[in-house]
């Protein structure tokens, strides 16, 4: 596999990953299929989901594959009034992925980024490595540090 965007500005910041890649195709982007893709269990697979705030824009949220995010949740961890999804044809343009390949490494701007807290339950989790068909597994606290994030409870 090629070295995505993400998996370059890791290993420029010296932090440790690992890469497992899996097969994919358009009707398979969910979830719940990586989850039996990758090694890890489900629970410690990380969806990153991009959203707007009424006040802050643009934020990202990174939750268990198999978790919903909780948008009242969501919009108090971030201090925001209401919150919304963005629509799938505005994620390319706002990060530079494409829906099943969109990593909290790497987006085009900084966003404000939150995981949800029960990552430090782990010693890796795996997130997208910036391309479909393709997880970064690493270390949730230093992922969470490089990204500047902030944990919090987002899920349903």
């Amino acid at each position: 596999m090629t070295k995505t965007n993400a998996m370059r500005l890791l290993t420029q910041a010296k932090i440790d990953f690992r890469v497992e890649t899996y097969e994919y195709d358009d009707e398979h982007l969910s979830g719940a299929h990586v989850a039996t893709q990758v090694s890890l269990p489900a629970e410690q697979i990380f969806k990153t989901l991009v959203v707007r705030g009424d006040k802050k824009g643009i934020m990202v949220f990174c939750i268990p594959v198999m978790d919903e995010l909780d948008l009242k949740k969501a919009a108090k961890a971030a201090g925001d009034k209401k919150i919304e999804m963005t629509h799938v044809k505005e994620l390319l343009g706002l990060t530079g992925y494409i829906r099943g390949g969109c990593s909290p490494v790497g987006m085009k701007k900084k966003y404000p980024t939150w995981f949800d807290e029960t990552a430090q339950l782990y010693d890796e989790i795996a997130v997208s490595a910036g391309a479909r068909g393709a997880q970064i597994i690493v270390h949730p606290e230093k992922l969470k540090d490089f990204v500047e994030a902030e944990y919090a409870d987002v899920t349903q």
